[in-house]
C-alpha cells in the first residue's frame, strides 16, 4: 500500500459492467520527499478505482495489483489500483 495524492479525475465513455457505481481518479504516488512537499518525491501518475469520493488534493492509501482486486473477493474486478482510505492527516519526520 502506498500514499498517493489525487490530482484529477478520469472520464470513461465505456467501462466494464462490474465497475458501475465508482469513479476513476488520477493519482501520483508520494515517496518520503513527496510527503514533505518536494517535487522530487512524486513519481509516475496512475489511475485509481475510487468508491470513497476523494477530491482533488486528497491523500489516499492505495493498494495496487492483486491486492487491489482482493478487496472484491470472491467477485473479480479488472483494476490495478484501489483507494482503500482517504487520509486526513499525516505526520512525516
Amino acid at each position: 500500500m502506498r500514499i498517493m495524492e489525487c490530482i484529477g479525475k478520469v472520464t470513461l465513455s465505456k467501462c466494464h459492467p462490474t465497475l458501475d457505481g465508482a469513479s476513476w481518479k488520477l493519482a501520483v504516488p508520494l515517496m518520503h520527499d513527496g510527503l514533505l512537499g518536494k517535487e522530487s518525491g512524486r513519481t509516475e501518475r496512475i489511475v485509481i478505482f475510487d468508491e470513497l469520493g476523494a477530491g482533488h488534493g486528497s491523500l489516499m492509501a492505495v493498494s495496487e495489483s492483486a491486492e487491489a482486486a482482493a478487496a472484491f473477493h470472491p467477485n473479480t474486478k479488472p483494476i490495478d489500483g484501489y483507494n482503500a482510505a482517504i487520509l486526513d492527516h499525516i505526520n512525516v519526520t
